[in-house]
């Protein structure tokens, strides 16, 4: 009988499609992309805890953050942001980490205070966790918009040859 041959190429369509989809190695370890990761996983985490305990009724909250941070984590490792110039980006990131932080503190409190099953107590111990992430991914965004800002709307690089052009050279 003939031999069969196997196919030389090592990915599929399936496999193509997936690693379309999945963020690139460099923004995977960047700060963002890491913060980012944390936020999905912790949602997720949080999300299941919740829909195990007694506390079922602080479902919404983590199942909604972890979408949206899911949609902020493909937005950004797949530039779809660069594309969309007319939305404030950073800002709707910004806000949508602080109003996590508060909502992921506050049912993080009441479920381990309110609730004596495993369940609770262990997505309380979890959104105190992402309340954290959370909470230093908006510093970080913080503070990139007030370096930005306070540039004049310049990115980085270009703000010190301006000043260099701006200052006066009979000082020399």
């Amino acid at each position: 009988m003939g031999d069969i041959e196997a196919p030389t190429s090592t990915t599929g369509p399936r496999e193509s499609v997936l690693l379309s989809i999945l963020p690139s190695k460099e923004f995977a370890t960047s700060r963002k992309g890491m913060l980012l990761i944390a936020e999905v996983a912790l949602s997720f985490i949080s999300f299941t805890c919740f829909a195990a305990s007694e506390a079922a009724a602080f479902v919404t909250a983590p199942l909604l953050e972890f979408l949206l941070a899911l949609f902020m984590l493909f937005a950004y490792s797949t530039k779809f942001n660069e594309r969309f110039k007319g939305f404030q980006w950073p800002l709707m990131d910004f806000l949508r980490c602080v109003s996590a932080s508060i909502l992921y503190f506050i049912i993080s409190i009441m479920s381990v205070s309110r609730y004596s099953d495993g369940a609770s107590r262990a997505a309380g111990v979890f959104g105190f966790i992402a309340t954290i992430v959370f909470a230093l991914d908006f510093y970080v965004i913080f503070n990139d918009l007030a370096d930005f800002l306070k540039h004049g709307g310049e990115s980085n690089e270009e703000a010190p040859r301006r000043q260099d052009d701006l200052s006066d050279s009979d000082s020399d």
